[in-house]
Parts: C-alpha cells; sequence; structure tokens
C-alpha cells in the first residue's frame, strides 16, 4: 500500500475531532497549503472601488426621496380620528385612490395635505412603486426643470453627470407635487404636457421620455384667484382639479383631538425615550378650547413640548391666546325691570364670584373624594397644581369632612 500524504486533509480532521496534535513541520506545511484570508479594509476598499459612478442615478434619486418621505411622514403618523370630517376625507380617498385620476388636495397648512397623498398612494394599484414627493416651494426657480424632468451632463454649469428627474424617479408610481402653486408659469406648461401626452425631455437631451406616473398634487393657496390674477394656467388648474378634496382643519374636527393627542403622547415618549406622562381630562378639555391656527402641526409640536417638561408626571399645555372674545353672556331681565324692558346680560359681583368659586372647588374636591395630586385627583379634574390647589384651599377655609363614626 502507498503511503499517505502526512500533509492530507485527513490528518486535519483527525486533529480537529481527536486532539491529535501534529508536529510543528506538519503544521507549517498546512499554513503553507492553505493561507489564511485575510479581507483587510484596504481590499474590500478595492474591492468596492468604481460602484459608486455606476449606480443607477434614478435609483440614488428614489432612495434619497424615500428617505425624506419617511421623515415627513412621522411628523403626522397615521389617519387619526373618528370625526365626521374624517370620516368624509377617508370615504374621498377610498373613492379616487383605485382610479388614475389625478387629484388636487386643499387645505391649510399643517392639516396633513401629505398624508392624504400617502393614503391616496397606498391605496391605489401603483402601491408597490415608488411614491416621490416634491416641495415646489423650496427648489429655486432656475433649477426647477432640472428637478422634475432630470438633466444631461453638460447641460448646463455644474451638470457633471446624468441626472434623473422626480418624474422618472416615480416611474410606475405617484409623484406629489406639494405647494403646488409655487410652481413658475413657464414650468408649468411643461408640467401640463405631461398631463396630456405623458411626454417630457431631461434638459440638454432630444431623447423624448415616457411618464407612466400619477399625479397628486397639494396646495393652501386659492388657485382660482391665481389663475385670476394670472399667476396659474387655467388649462393647467383644471387637470390638476380633476378630484379635488378639501382637508378640514383641526378647529372643525374636536372629536379627533384627544385620540391625536393620544396618538402624539405615545409617539413623542417613545421617539425621544422619555417616561409617558398622564393625559388628564383637563388638558383635554383644554385642546379642545383652543382655536389650533397651525393645525395638526402645532397640536404636534404643541404635545411634543410638553411631554418633555412633563417628566412622566401629568401634561400641561401652555397654549397662546388666540384673541377670540368670549362668548356672549346670557341676557336675562332683572327682576326689578319693568316688564317690556331690554334685557342686561347677567353677571357676578366680586363676592359673587368668589362663592362661585369656592362652590365649583369643593365639587371638584367632592367628585375626586378629597384626593388632592395624582390621577382622577381634584387638582387633575380643575387642571391646576397640586400647591395652587391647597393654597385656594386654604383662602376659602375648605377641609376635608370627619368621617362619620355614628
Amino acid at each position: 500500500m502507498g503511503g499517505m500524504d502526512t500533509c492530507s486533509p485527513i490528518l486535519e480532521v483527525n486533529s480537529l475531532l481527536f486532539g491529535d496534535q501534529p508536529a510543528a513541520w506538519q503544521l507549517a506545511e498546512i499554513e503553507k497549503r492553505n493561507p489564511p484570508a485575510r479581507p483587510t479594509h484596504d481590499t474590500l476598499a478595492r474591492d468596492f472601488t468604481g460602484i459608486e459612478p455606476h449606480l443607477d442615478p434614478r435609483l440614488e434619486l428614489q432612495n434619497t426621496c424615500q428617505q425624506e418621505a419617511v421623515v415627513e411622514a412621522k411628523a403626522f403618523g397615521d389617519l387619526v380620528g373618528q370625526s365626521s370630517g374624517l370620516r368624509h376625507l377617508v370615504s374621498q380617498i377610498d373613492v379616487v385612490a383605485p382610479t388614475e385620476a389625478s387629484v388636487l388636495i386643499l387645505g391649510e397648512t399643517g392639516t396633513g395635505k401629505e398624508l392624504v397623498a400617502h393614503e391616496i398612494h397606498r391605496r391605489s394599484a401603483r402601491k408597490e412603486s415608488p411614491l416621490v414627493r416634491v416641495n415646489c416651494a423650496s427648489i429655486p426657480r432656475e433649477l426647477f426643470e432640472s428637478e422634475f424632468f432630470g438633466h444631461v451632463r453638460g447641460s448646463f454649469t455644474g451638470a457633471v453627470r446624468d441626472r434623473a428627474g422626480r418624474f422618472e424617479t416615480a416611474e410606475g408610481g405617484t409623484i406629489f407635487l406639494d405647494e403646488v402653486g409655487e410652481i413658475p408659469l413657464d414650468i408649468q406648461n411643461k408640467l401640463l404636457r405631461i398631463l396630456q401626452e405623458k411626454r417630457y425631455e431631461r434638459v440638454g437631451d432630444d431623447r423624448t421620455r415616457r411618464a407612466n406616473v400619477r399625479i397628486v398634487a397639494a396646495t393652501n393657496r386659492d388657485l382660482k384667484k391665481a389663475v385670476a390674477a394670472g399667476r396659474f394656467r387655467e388649462d393647467l388648474y383644471y387637470r390638476l382639479n380633476v378630484f379635488p378634496i378639501q382637508v378640514p382643519p383641526l378647529r372643525e374636527r374636536v372629536d379627533d383631538i384627544p385620540l391625536l393627542a393620544k396618538h402624539f403622547v405615545d409617539l413623542s415618549a417613545k421617539e425621544m425615550k422619555c417616561a409617558k406622562p398622564r393625559l388628564t381630562r383637563a388638558a383635554v378639555t383644554q385642546l379642545q378650547s383652543y382655536d389650533w391656527p397651525g393645525n395638526v402641526r402645532e397640536l404636534r409640536n404643541v404635545v411634543e413640548r410638553s411631554v418633555i417638561l412633563a417628566r412622566g408626571g401629568a401634561l400641561e399645555f401652555d397654549l397662546p391666546f388666540t384673541g377670540q372674545a368670549a362668548p356672549a353672556a346670557q341676557a336675562v331681565p332683572r327682576s326689578d325691570s319693568p316688564v317690556g324692558s331690554v334685557a342686561q346680560p347677567k353677571f357676578l359681583t366680586e363676592v359673587e364670584l368668589e362663592r362661585f368659586e369656592r362652590d365649583n372647588l369643593a365639587l371638584a374636591l367632592e367628585a375626586a373624594n378629597w384626593k388632592i395630586s395624582g390621577p382622577e385627583s381634584a387638582s387633575e379634574l380643575l387642571g391646576v397644581k397640586p400647591t395652587t390647589l391647597l393654597s385656594r384651599m386654604s383662602k376659602w377655609g375648605l377641609k376635608k369632612p370627619e368621617p362619620n363614626l355614628a
């Protein structure tokens, strides 16, 4: 029988399994035949050198747009609420989402127009393709055409390579034109061509490309007035306004404020890694009494700030005075007024007002079983600090009644 190679794989396996100790010269031979792989940082760097310049520019821009969309979408979360206004909004989304119709979303700043656009895309047949957002208000005038349609290398100063535009990035999906009223008139004509002919060219390129894109636009402006003033093309307005959706302001969705506040409390506590504070009934009532000129975005910011300050305790909201006049007092005739005289508004004297405040405080204390602080306490019900409550109790001589042992 022929001799076995002492440096064969069998020797290596036996040494590992049964603890055989090969000689030093055998180990040297094994290492010589099987040099260890050393994937150093320099090797990896050489392997990947040259890949970045060959990345598909459309995929590169698409990734950037998706990252922007994630950041923006976090400001509102999902559709939250149960008011009739929100239910009507959702019914409109359900009707238009499966179609290919252009949608114009109207509403004040901060109402969540972008969230509506996300929902239209998510419920459409294009949901597996990208949703690309374009903030038309943030694009410099001279870069609109390049941003929308892309450009080829050398088409203008600074164009060092070919670049896909937002419409090409959104191919097969949806493009969301936020603040569409900010688009310059000369670009509106080219946007109209895409809507009518589904065609466009990159800046500096003779090749005509087809656009398989659904357009959803949004604005907080009155586009009809812009058309009348000559700042917006009438034909483009009608092309975009195939299916208008009006997003109601938060002051018309008062019933949604408790759910939105709770949603933002949970979201803020999680994102900022804070202890989750308590949202009291008094705090919710305070939120519902405010008119929210900044709408849902302002509510989110107010809640986030209060979560930071609460440190796990009860939430307290520092809301600005809106300047709205208080509702007029109910007119009631005075007891000593002659019949047929004009009724005078009911008012309270200083003594009557103090008596009313004392009685109201006593009612809150009884409702809370004389609990001063904590959940379901009198201070929580009244929306004041426990120290303030104790000070008023001392002022008016209110003390917890002794239990009746009889």
